[in-house]
């Protein structure tokens, strides 16, 4: 018989109890006895029930008995009606899932909120159009949590450096053993842990493949999952103000040039090149003209000041406008901007009356 067609024997209160045994498992991760199903509030039955209510659990398949004087443990099948039925209806109601997915992204709206005022804030000060971004510095996997569910179903469950978690649901077109998923949740854990995307490479992934004894391809799957989450916890977020504010300057008199420079920096167009260094908060960096990598950005100069976001962030504040522009005078703006925006969210302190942040202009030379 099938664990559908199971489901339909189950008591509400076989339901609780079950409910109650995995609750209990996952907390302590020892069989669970009577005793302690007993102490549950709202199964208003006797410890003699419950062991009956436990038997019989067990005899239908949901729960097994390590041992002849051990509590019980759910089984996969448990596991399986769990996930299905119990959780959502007595855990996790979908209002109480969007408030934690509401809590856990909080600080990252608030700061897609900051950027996109601070942005708004730079155009209107320079007169030029800006751009403010976010980019971690270095985002990890700190652990793997690979749960078995059924023989075609597992969890994986990935916890990052920056303590955010990410989990997806795997259904596979082939069954998979219990111990093979135990294995591959060690070794990702000791291989594929504090590592950064780029070093999740075919050769790290197909020796844990064959330390596992993976013939069905679940070390790819859980990698591929690794990687997609490490590529976009790394993946900027940015904000473009102020485009049409090109139109203002004679040089963008040009209705082609000035469209070509608007819909580049509209459709996410990076103003610092790929491998440029703006670790240090505070930094002020200057691109002119053919300095700037973008074709699009040749006939323009562009200014950069670095912020601290807090949890090992990095953010930017730029502006582009033409090679004429008051450089010092952007500067200082921007420089003032990033000064409060460290201080608001990276608990930096505002430098010193009359000190401005360092600036570095990259000339035609290359030289800093």
């Amino acid at each position: 018989m099938q664990a559908g067609e199971q489901t339909m024997v189950l008591s509400e209160r076989k339901k609780k109890i079950l409910a109650a045994v995995v609750d209990e498992y996952v907390r302590t991760a020892e069989p669970v006895g009577s005793k302690a199903i007993a102490a549950k509030a709202g199964l208003g039955c006797s410890p003699a029930t419950i062991r009956n209510e436990l038997a019989e659990l067990v005899s239908l398949g949901y729960l097994e008995q390590p041992h002849t004087s051990a509590g019980r443990v759910p089984t996969p099948m448990g596991y399986r009606m769990y996930v299905n039925e119990l959780m959502e209806k007595q855990r996790l109601s979908l209002e109480e899932t969007e408030d934690i997915n509401r809590r856990m992204n909080q600080k990252l709206r608030e700061l897609d909120d900051t950027i996109s005022d601070v942005s708004r804030l730079a155009s209107q000060l320079t007169d030029y159009p800006a751009l403010a971004l976010t980019t971690r510095t270095t985002v990890t996997i700190k652990r793997f949590d690979i749960i078995y569910v059924d023989a075609n179903t597992f969890i994986i469950v990935v916890m990052l450096s920056d303590n955010t978690v990410k989990n997806k649901l795997v259904k596979l077109p082939v069954s998979v053993d219990q111990k093979l998923v135990q294995r591959l949740s060690s070794l990702f854990n000791s291989g594929f842990t504090g590592i950064t995307e780029d070093a999740v490479t075919p050769l790290l992934i197909n020796s844990t493949e064959r330390a596992a004894d993976d013939t069905m391809g679940v070390t790819s799957v859980i990698a591929a999952f690794a990687i997609e989450v490490l590529t976009e916890a790394g993946a900027p977020s940015a904000c473009v103000s102020g485009e049409n504010r090109l139109l203002n300057q004679p040089e963008f008199r040009d209705p082609d040039k000035a469209h070509r420079l608007m819909g580049y920096l509209s459709g996410g167009g990076y103003i610092l090149p790929p491998n440029a260094n703006m670790d240090e908060a505070g930094e002020i960096k200057v691109l002119i003209g053919p300095e700037n990598v973008a074709e699009e950005l040749k006939d323009s100069s562009v200014v950069i000041a670095t912020y601290d976001a807090g949890d090992n962030t990095r953010g930017m504040i730029g502006v582009v406008g033409p090679t004429r522009m008051d450089y010092s005078a952007v500067a200082a703006k921007l420089s003032i901007l990033a000064a409060g925006l460290s201080r608001r969210l990276g608990g930096g302190e505002a430098p010193p009356e009359g000190m401005h942040n360092k600036l570095i202009i990259k000339g035609d030379t290359g030289n800093e």
